[in-house]
């Protein structure tokens, strides 16, 4: 049996502005670094055998603070990198809107339109289901701890739980929230964007 612990990075400063940030490699802030520190003695009570994150900024500095207690090395693995989201990076809902009116509204009305310079949704869910496969494959009887963003947590969740891609919006996985996933037959999911260890 294989648990996966689902972390997503810590805040940056793109967050708290509310902008898209896709591949672009935005460092965490201090609130988001100040965020990671409180994570960090929760995983020190998992028996953790493994650590993968993306190697995008903002996901590695929070593997590396999270880990600290664990004394094992992190992984980087780019499929599990944010999606790109191409022009729309770096702006606000609301600036894609005024800049990018017609491809926010194709994008909005059928996610499989990529953004212009975009990664297309099929090669997105691609990458994460290779990951997985690799996980299945090769972390037998281990806990696993990955580190990535929003749009990859939020697939994988899906993937395993067998979920269509209309649930994309349905769920929420806050800045350094946990969720954790045990891969029995059917995969059983035990917690979706704890945050017990800020209260």
């Amino acid at each position: 049996m294989i648990r996966l612990l689902l972390v997503r990075h810590g805040q940056t400063d793109w967050n708290h502005q509310h902008r898209y940030q896709g591949q672009t490699d935005i460092p965490l802030n201090e609130a988001g670094r100040e965020q990671a520190a409180r994570l960090a003695p929760r995983m020190e009570s998992y028996s953790i055998d493994t650590i993968y994150a993306s190697d995008l900024e903002r996901a590695w500095e929070t593997a590396a603070i999270v880990s600290r207690g664990t004394g094992l090395e992190v992984r980087p693995d780019p499929r599990l990198r944010e999606m790109s989201f191409g022009v729309f990076e770096g702006l606000s809902f609301d600036e894609i809107g005024e800049q990018w009116p017609d491809e926010l509204s194709a994008w909005i009305t059928d996610r499989s339109n990529t953004p212009p310079e975009g990664e297309p949704m099929d090669q997105f869910v691609a990458r994460l289901r290779a990951f997985l496969a690799d996980i299945e494959a090769n972390r037998q009887d281990e806990t696993v701890l990955i580190v990535s963003h929003g749009g990859p947590l939020k697939g994988i969740v899906r993937l395993l739980l067998g979920l269509n891609g209309s649930t994309r919006w349905t769920f929420k996985l806050s800045n350094c929230s946990l969720t954790e996933i045990m891969l029995y037959d059917p995969p059983l999911l035990v917690r979706l964007n704890d945050r017990g260890h800020f209260l």
